[in-house]
């Protein structure tokens, strides 16, 4: 589960432990945590707040002693404490509600994609469709997701991205995070994974929550290096082959069958997430990991950024040995995309739709990439190191002489300018021009150069 009422920053100055102190003292004043509720325990709040059991345990040690929580022995700790004067959850609500969300004139986060590439009513006119055949509404979707979806995906994904699969082996699910909850479930928790220092977020927790023991490969320009995964020797490997982090190069053919084939010997499985595959426009995508080897490499693709973010669909091709396993579970589980929005995209595909739409992302995102590492050379000059990944839809700007911190990200924030990421200890921020309008691309780096500068 997700600790809303803890927050923590790592790169504030505040000791970890105080601040989860902090959080959970305000969670109970504010009535957030009722008394009797019982809380994480020190092994698994840290596991996913990934601290050390030695922090947590002196947050809940505090807690004890100012009488906010109490310890039971072989139960675990619950809340002590009762405050009467707490906010009405409607007047929480309400207050939240008026808040006005900042508006940022220049947008390079990757929240949005951009508006110019989808025809949002021709897409509208395929989920009106649907809504129209009442008896398509009226049971409950395919735990493993449409049949029609998935024969469209097994056509798609071989077309696109070479995947060679059946549709069997395709399991439908509302993003990733979700399918990878339903892989671990198969593969066993307590597992060693082996991936890159800049993966999926979101994916770590999944792994974490499940007791994975996560460890980072080295990489090279080319990719995760082999002599890294004989060190580290993990059950499962994360892949992700269109993007490495310390150059512009795609995971080259030869680095993919050197980890296909140490994997096969040390008898650990591959997870190849595909994210934005296909996407390459400069040159032909290549063929993914899952096409040279599909029976040890389980294949993620994902439509949020490709079609809509707001269409939460996603989908793994798992080996036939999970998918005997799956077949096994599979009816104690639910279904968690709109089986709606799964028929639509059925069709949307089989009408060849999502290939149009294809064509024109990559001429809209080659244009835009240009605009940008063109604006970016032309403010910043050499003052910056300049990694950029076509498929990726961001670039990274390490620099060379000025230290990025807490300050700089406030002034470039107070200018109206939101960015994807910071990293204090690369010296790095991240640029999405996915969802900003090319007019504002230039304007929008000239603002940024002027307040890091100033």
């Amino acid at each position: 589960m997700l600790y809303d009422f803890i927050i923590i920053n790592k790169n504030d100055k505040t000791p970890l432990y105080r601040q989860i102190y902090m959080s959970v003292r305000k969670s109970i004043e504010t009535g957030s945590l009722k008394k009797g509720t019982k809380l994480p325990s020190i092994r698994r709040l840290s596991a996913d707040l990934d601290v050390s059991k030695t922090t947590v345990n002196g947050a809940y040690e505090q807690l004890c002693a100012e009488g906010y929580i109490s310890n039971k022995p072989q139960s675990g700790y619950y809340v002590e404490a009762q405050f009467s004067d707490t906010p009405s959850k409607a007047d929480k609500a309400s207050s939240a509600a008026n808040k006005s969300k900042k508006y940022y004139e220049y947008d390079f986060s990757s929240k949005s994609i951009d508006d110019g590439i989808i025809n949002i009513n021709e897409w509208k006119k395929y989920v009106k469709e649907v809504l129209n055949q009442n008896y398509l509404l009226t049971s409950y979707g395919e735990e493993q997701g449409e049949e029609i979806l998935r024969n469209a995906l097994q056509k798609y994904s071989l077309g696109t991205r070479s995947v060679n699969t059946s549709y069997e082996n395709i399991i439908v699910g509302a993003g990733t995070q979700t399918l990878l909850h339903i892989l671990c479930s198969l593969l066993g928790n307590n597992k060693k994974i082996a991936l890159a220092d800049y993966s999926y977020i979101q994916s770590e927790y999944v792994f974490n929550s499940h007791g994975y023991d996560i460890k980072y490969f080295r990489c090279d320009k080319y990719g995760a290096c082999i002599d890294s995964l004989e060190e580290i020797n993990p059950d499962i490997i994360l892949l992700n082959p269109n993007f490495t982090v310390n150059s512009n190069i795609t995971m080259p053919v030869t680095r993919r069958l050197e980890i296909i084939k140490w994997a096969k010997e040390n008898n650990a499985l591959i997870i190849e997430d595909d994210y934005n595959g296909e996407l390459r426009y400069s040159t032909h995508p290549m063929p993914c990991v899952q096409n040279y080897d599909t029976e040890n490499t389980v294949y993620l693709g994902s439509f949020s950024k490709i079609l809509l973010p707001s269409v939460r669909i996603s989908y793994m091709v798992l080996p036939q040995k999970l998918t005997d396993e799956y077949n096994k579970i599979k009816k104690y589980t639910n279904q968690t995309a709109s089986k709606t929005e799964q028929i639509a995209l059925a069709k949307y595909i089989n009408n060849g739709k999502l290939d149009v739409h294809l064509r024109k992302a990559r001429r809209i995102y080659l244009e835009k990439s240009k605009l940008m590492l063109s604006s970016i050379k032309k403010y910043f000059g050499t003052s910056v190191k300049i990694v950029f990944n076509e498929t990726s839809l961001y670039v990274s700007l390490i620099f060379k002489d000025k230290t990025i911190d807490d300050s700089v990200t406030k002034k470039i924030d107070d200018a109206s300018i939101k960015i994807m990421q910071f990293n204090k200890a690369e010296n790095m921020i991240v640029l999405s021009f996915s969802g900003i309008k090319d007019k504002k691309i230039e304007s929008g780096i000239k603002l940024l150069y002027e307040t890091i500068a100033n």
